[in-house]
């Protein structure tokens, strides 16, 4: 699934990643198509076709932060778990209340229910690094003694997430950084030894 770098300009390759960001935000995911991200890009569609599968191949890749083979992602670590897990948790709730990313990763979320393929691509290059990131964090803090030994990490993982995503998905209330503040603050509670 993933476009072929070798065969491709790199401007162009920007260019369309632009396009097809700006094009969500200005008449949004239903009514984007591959002719409107080609015709404001200035490239032929057959570019995009040539580079990705489909528009949500494109969309997908224009959220990803940074090319393959950037360095590991890794959570701050200042010596105090609560504290590290409210600031990442602030950068998620951030990242939610962009207009930009909020109609991207909406429209995304949808794009995977009918794409299993795009769907495993977003876990493998989006999702799994800042999960196992996540989990390296965690593991630290339980080898200082901050969370209990044993803590099943995938199951602290979700739970350190699922919060500020369901609140997101289902806009049943802001998010705001208090309320990260709080969720960290919930779950470092539950984890404590």
């Amino acid at each position: 699934m993933s476009p072929d770098p070798t065969r491709r300009s790199e401007r162009s390759r920007q260019a369309i990643l632009t396009a097809t960001r700006e094009l969500v935000f200005d008449v949004g995911y239903p009514r984007l198509t591959i002719e409107g991200i080609a015709a404001r890009a200035g490239v032929g569609k057959q570019t995009i076709y040539r580079w990705w599968p489909s528009k949500g191949a494109v969309m997908f890749e224009s959220l990803l932060p940074a090319p393959a083979g950037a360095p590991e992602l890794a959570l701050p670590d200042t010596g105090d778990i609560e504290a590290d897990l409210r600031t990442v948790l602030r950068g998620v709730v951030e990242e939610f209340n962009s207009p930009v990313l909020d109609k991207m990763t909406r429209a995304l979320a949808n794009e995977v229910h009918h794409d299993p393929r795009l769907g495993e691509e977003m876990m493998e290059r989006l999702l799994k690094p800042q999960l196992e990131a996540t989990k390296e964090r965690l593991r630290a803090a339980m080898e200082a003694g901050q969370i209990a030994a044993g803590t099943d990490l995938q199951d602290a993982v979700e739970l350190f997430f699922a919060p500020v995503f369901y609140r997101w998905m289902l806009r049943i209330g802001p998010l705001t950084p208090e309320y990260a503040d709080r969720m960290a603050a919930l779950v470092v509670k539950a984890l404590r030894p």
